[in-house]
Formats: structure tokens, C-alpha cells, sequence
């Protein structure tokens, strides 16, 4: 069954998100996972994407968009279709997508935005009903 962990941040800024999700994904990797990161839109899949290029000067994390490498190891996507994936989702979305299920994990990330919060709540509220195992891991500092 799959897992899910909300990771909560100490900020309100919704970029934080997108910093913390590069350093999940960069460990997530070196693991040997393969991820899908879900992006809410195109703008936000750009922002991760020129982030995962420079937020660790000293590391380089392969990735790609969905539609150029879709049985990439790191791979950024939108919409209903998450390819072949099914090891490690980071969901960027502010809704739950159809296809969380066929993952062994599921990675939320909240920062204290009151809109991410709710979405986060009602992500929390569908997961514990859908009877997932759910952790979350309160982050002191980023």
C-alpha cells in the first residue's frame, strides 16, 4: 500500500516548496529511487526546473519533462498521466492526483500559505479515509 509523508516547512514561502522539493528529490535519487515530480502548471514545472539545474552548485540531478523522457529516473510532469512511474511521486499539485495509488510513496510539501495549508488538509482528510499509512515530518529549519 502506498505511504505518504507530509513534509511541513517553517515558511510561507510557496517557493520553499519547490528549494525543499530539489533536496528531496537529489537524496531520493542518490537512493536509487526513480520520481515523478507532479507539478501544479507549466510556470511551476519551469521553476523546478531551472531550480534543479542550480540549487547545489556541486550536484547535478538528471531530469527532464515527462513528454521528452517519460521512463526518465527524474521526471517533471502535468496533468492525468503519470507514464510508467510508480516508486516515488512528489506531489507539487494543490489537489491529489488519480494516479497517487500506483506509487509505493507519496511525498507531500506544505509551507504555512494558508491555501497550500488547506489543500494540504483536505489531502490529509482523503488520504486517512482512503486508509494509506500517513507520517509527517514537522522540518525545524530548511
Amino acid at each position: 500500500m502506498t505511504k505518504v509523508d507530509f513534509y511541513i516547512l517553517p515558511s510561507a514561502d510557496p517557493s520553499a516548496r519547490l528549494d525543499f522539493a530539489c533536496k528531496l528529490v537529489e537524496k531520493a535519487w542518490r537512493m536509487g529511487h526513480s520520481i515523478y515530480l507532479h507539478c501544479s502548471d507549466a510556470a511551476q514545472r519551469e521553476d523546478l526546473d531551472a531550480r534543479l539545474w542550480a540549487f547545489k552548485g556541486e550536484s547535478f540531478v538528471p531530469h527532464g519533462p515527462a513528454e521528452n523522457e517519460p521512463e526518465g529516473l527524474i521526471v517533471l510532469g502535468l496533468g492525468n498521466d503519470c507514464g510508467p512511474h510508480q516508486d516515488l511521486l512528489v506531489n507539487l499539485d494543490l489537489k491529489v492526483p488519480a494516479f497517487a495509488q500506483r506509487f509505493a510513496r507519496v511525498a507531500e510539501v506544505v509551507v504555512e500559505d494558508p491555501a497550500i495549508r488547506q489543500a494540504a488538509r483536505e489531502s490529509f482528510r482523503f488520504y486517512r479515509e482512503q486508509g494509506y499509512p500517513l507520517q509527517d515530518h514537522r522540518l525545524q529549519r530548511l
